[in-house]
C-alpha cells in the first residue's frame, strides 16, 4: 500500500495551534527557534498568551442575533475583520514570504503591515491589491528616512507604521538560532544537516531555486538605497518607470544601522509624522506603546494611532502582556486616536477580549507566520479565517451583532488585571 501524507491530502487545519504544530515539523530548528524565541527568560512573550486564559466571556442563553458583522474602520480603512497582519522581519519560512501574506490579507479584505527589513520589496507587495502599511524603523539619518518613506508613497502605502522599541535582545535562556549573514555554498553546507531532514520546507525553496535562478538571502530589499535616477512622472495615466535602487543590505548590516543611529525624541517622532504627512497624508501609527503616558506624549505629537505592544516578547522581557494595557491605554486617549493591540493573540475569543477592552483591532504576528510556514497563502487565510470564525462564536454567545458592540461589561474581569503603566497618580486627599 501507498503511503499518502495526510497533510498533502488536506492542508486544513482547525486552530492556530495546529498550524503551529505543523511548522514547528515543517521547518528547519534555526528557522524555527527564530520564530518562537523571546528575549530573555521569555517571560512576556509566556505572558502575552497567558493573560487571555484570565479573561471570561458573559453570554447569553436567549437573543443571539441572527447577522453578525466583523466590519469595522481602523486608521481611515474600511477592512472586513478586526485583524491586522503585523509587520514581521524577514520571511524564510515560506519562498513567496510577505508577497502571499499580503494576497490573502487581500483575499480577507484586511490590512497588511509590511516591514522595512521584510524579505520581498515594498513594490511586490502593494502589486498584490492588498492595503498595505509600511513600517519604519528609526534607522539611518534622516535624509535615508525620508527617502524610504517616499518610495512607500510611491508603491502605494497607505499608511506608516514606526516602531522605536525593538531592542533585538540576544540573551535568550536557551539560546539564539543561528542566522547566516548570506545563504552563500559555505553558509548551506554548514547548515545542511539542519535542514537535510526538512523535505518539504527545503522542496520549496529548491523550487524557487530551478524557477528562478536564486538562493534564498537574508537581505532586506526595503533599505536598499537608490541606485540610480528616480521614475519620471507619469504622462497621461501611464504606469511609471520603475525606481532603481542599490544592493539591499543584509539582516546584519540593518542591525549595524540601527545600532549606530541615536535613539529618537518625541520631537524626532513629530518630525517623522509631519514628514509623512507632507509626503503621503496618509495615517502614521506608532507601534510598541506600553505606558499611558506615552500614549499621551503620541496623541500631543499627532499620530493617528497607536499599537499597544511589548513587541511579542522580543523586546525587554518583563513588560506587562499587551491585552493587561489596553483598557487603561484606551480610556486615556479616548476617540482622539485609534488604538490597536498585539500580542498573544490565538484565538477568534482573544480578538473579542481585546475589543472589550478598547482596542479597535488586533495585529497578528506569529500566528500567522505559522500558517505560511504550514501552506503557504492558504495557510495564511486559513489562519485568517479561523480568528474570524471565532469572533462569530463569540458574537453569537454574547447576543452581539457587530464587534464594535463589544464592551468591557461582556467580559468577566479579575480584579488588578488591567496594568496602568505612567497613569498619572491620583490627587492626595487630607485626612
Amino acid at each position: 500500500m501507498k503511503f499518502e501524507n495526510p497533510w498533502k491530502q488536506n492542508p486544513w487545519f482547525e486552530s492556530v495551534a495546529v498550524a503551529h504544530e505543523r511548522a514547528r515539523k515543517r521547518l528547519p530548528q534555526p528557522v524555527y527557534g527564530a520564530l518562537v524565541a523571546g528575549s530573555e527568560r521569555g517571560q512576556s512573550i509566556a505572558e502575552n498568551e497567558a493573560a487571555f486564559a484570565e479573561l471570561g466571556l458573559a453570554p447569553h442563553v436567549v437573543g443571539q442575533q441572527p447577522e453578525r458583522s466583523q466590519a469595522t474602520t481602523v486608521f481611515g480603512q474600511q477592512i472586513g475583520l478586526p485583524v491586522i497582519i503585523s509587520p514581521t522581519g524577514v520571511q524564510a519560512v515560506h519562498p513567496d514570504g510577505e508577497v502571499a501574506v499580503a494576497r490573502a490579507a487581500a483575499a480577507r479584505g484586511t490590512i497588511m503591515g509590511l516591514s522595512n527589513f521584510a524579505s520581498k520589496s515594498v513594490e511586490d507587495v502593494t502589486a498584490t491589491g492588498a492595503t498595505t502599511f509600511f513600517q519604519m524603523y528609526w534607522t539611518g539619518d534622516r535624509d535615508t528616512m525620508i527617502q524610504r518613506m517616499q518610495r512607500a508613497h510611491a508603491a502605494g502605502a497607505a499608511g506608516l507604521i514606526a516602531t522605536l522599541d525593538w531592542s533585538f535582545s540576544m540573551g535568550r535562556d536557551w539560546g539564539s538560532p543561528e542566522i547566516p549573514e548570506r545563504m552563500d555554498f559555505k553558509a548551506m553546507v554548514r547548515l545542511a544537516p539542519k535542514v537535510v531532514t526538512k523535505a518539504g520546507w527545503l522542496g520549496q525553496f529548491g523550487r524557487q531555486y530551478l524557477k528562478t535562478g536564486k538562493l534564498p538571502d537574508l537581505t532586506a530589499p526595503n533599505l536598499a538605497p537608490p541606485g540610480g535616477e528616480p521614475p519620471a512622472a507619469a504622462p497621461g495615466g501611464e504606469t511609471p518607470a520603475k525606481p532603481s535602487w542599490g544592493p539591499a543590505p543584509t539582516f546584519f548590516g540593518a542591525y549595524y544601522e540601527w545600532m549606530t543611529t541615536p535613539p529618537p525624541s518625541w520631537e524626532d517622532v513629530a518630525w517623522m509624522r509631519e514628514i509623512w504627512q507632507q509626503i503621503s497624508g496618509t495615517p502614521f501609527v506608532l507601534k510598541g506603546v506600553c505606558r499611558v503616558d506615552d500614549a499621551l506624549r503620541a496623541v500631543d505629537a499627532g499620530v493617528a494611532g497607536i499599537s499597544v505592544s511589548n513587541h511579542g516578547g522580543n523586546n525587554l522581557d518583563g513588560t506587562p502582556a499587551a491585552i493587561r494595557m489596553v483598557r487603561p491605554i484606551a480610556q486615556a486617549v479616548g476617540d482622539q486616536i485609534d488604538v490597536v493591540m498585539d500580542g498573544g493573540v490565538r484565538r477568534g475569543s482573544d480578538v473579542v477580549k481585546a475589543l472589550a477592552l478598547g482596542a479597535k483591532a488586533v495585529l497578528i504576528g506569529r500566528a500567522y507566520l505559522w500558517g505560511l510556514a504550514a501552506n503557504g497563502q492558504a495557510g495564511v487565510e486559513n489562519v485568517l479565517d479561523i480568528l474570524s470564525g471565532g469572533i462569530d462564536s463569540a458574537l453569537r454567545g454574547l447576543a452581539l451583532s457587530s464587534t464594535t458592540e463589544l464592551r468591557p461589561q461582556h467580559l468577566l474581569i479579575p480584579d488588578g488585571f488591567d496594568r496602568a503603566l505612567g497613569a498619572p497618580e491620583p490627587a492626595l486627599t487630607s485626612r
